[in-house]
């Protein structure tokens, strides 16, 4: 068995849940199989990168990726199956099933139709990310989805899919990697008081993650998907720090290390968001021993047990298309209850932070993972 996964990121460029997907799932693949790794960006020394054809440096951005996913597919050598991630590869998964006639499985971290706010970031590209992932999608061999939750999205936005073709397969954690880490110094580097109630969000400033809800929690934010999120996180932030000091916000791309230790001081994780099929970032904070505070809304509530792992926000979106919040103002004050409480009951936050970390243990190995993945490629081949 030859396995190729194809994707946009892998280490150590790495900025999202499916790269952190595919990191983990190709390290214990290849402790089963002969995988290998075809992905965007510089050269690495376990797998094949590809870079946009200069030609189309100055294209739309998704038009570049798929120049990058033709080139992807032109260079499989022999595989005996494709297993792309996200849109950015799924038409090269496609493209390899049709030039190669070998199988491709596809798995959905997300959904194009349940993200149109990209069309901020993407412009008419949008169009063509949605192109790639509804054509990859309803050809694939198997689709397998990140959570149950997930499942139902891809076949309510893909109903022509066979739901025979459609498997789930959860995420995983690595907890030898994740564990709790007793040092301070990342913390005191960035000026966070390890003395005092700490709550922590960390991902990408963008309207999926919810981030403009949580503007009064310690933040450790990625770089902004669009320049007018940017600004209006600003503005959210700098009110935050008038109204009750003690926000920090850390704009830069975190080492997993650093972002291992602010996790494992914090009284409790936030995660706000508006649409997550599972959150692969409530499962690192589990490892680390971190209460967790979430929107039960996709697959979160599959990883976050509600008053065992933390405690889950109810989210009732306003409309179908954006999946804002119905009432703004009270998701936000229901986000606020429950973080309170938890800083208000250290020991109570103590108590779901050990029981999240034995969660995360028992139930998300990768090793599992990868196991169910490989029977589902021989059950192809």
């Amino acid at each position: 068995m030859r396995p190729v996964l194809m994707t946009r990121e892998y280490p150590p460029e790495v900025y999202g849940g499916a790269g952190v997907h595919v990191e983990y799932l190709a390290r214990e693949l290849r402790a089963l199989c002969d995988a290998e790794v075809r992905c965007f960006g510089a050269d690495r020394a376990d797998a094949l990168a590809f870079r946009p054809w200069e030609e189309l440096a100055h294209a739309n951005q998704a038009l570049q990726v798929m120049s990058v996913d033709l080139a992807m597919a032109a260079d499989l050598g022999g595989a005996t199956l494709a297993h792309s991630h996200t849109w950015y590869a799924n038409f090269a998964g496609h493209v390899a099933k049709l030039l190669h006639g070998i199988p491709h499985v596809l798995t959905t971290h997300s959904l194009e139709p349940s993200r149109p706010w990209k069309e901020e970031q993407l412009g008419g590209g949008y169009r063509l990310s949605s192109f790639c992932e509804r054509t990859a999608i309803e050809a694939a061999d198997a689709v397998i989805a990140v959570s149950r939750a997930m499942r139902e999205d891809v076949l309510s936005a893909y109903p022509t899919l066979d739901p025979e073709k459609l498997h789930v397969i959860l995420n995983g954690i690595d907890t030898e990697q994740y564990r709790p880490d007793p040092g301070t110094d990342v913390l005191e580097r960035f000026g966070v008081r390890p003395d005092e109630p700490l709550v922590v969000f960390v991902g990408r400033i963008t309207r999926q993650k919810g981030i403009v809800h949580l503007a009064e929690a310690a933040l450790a934010a990625g770089a902004p998907d669009t320049p007018e999120i940017a600004k209006e996180m600003e503005r959210r932030v700098e009110r935050a720090r008038a109204e009750r000091g003690n926000v920090v916000w850390i704009e830069q791309m975190l080492e997993k290390t650093e972002v291992i230790q602010l996790l494992s001081h914090a009284t409790c994780f936030a995660c706000p968001s508006i649409y997550e099929p599972l959150g692969i970032v409530n499962l690192e904070a589990m490892a680390c021993g971190a209460a967790v505070v979430a929107t039960a809304t996709g697959g979160i509530p599959e990883v976050v047990v509600d008053g065992e792992t933390g405690l889950l926000v109810p989210f009732e979106p306003g409309d179908a298309v954006t999946r804002e919040p119905a009432d703004p103002a009270g998701f936000a004050r229901e986000i606020a209850e429950r973080v309170n409480r938890l800083v208000a009951e250290p020991a109570l936050a103590e108590r779901m932070g050990a029981a999240g970390r034995a969660r995360a243990v028992e139930h998300f190995s990768w090793r599992r993972i990868a196991e169910e993945t490989l029977a589902l490629y021989e059950s192809l081949v």
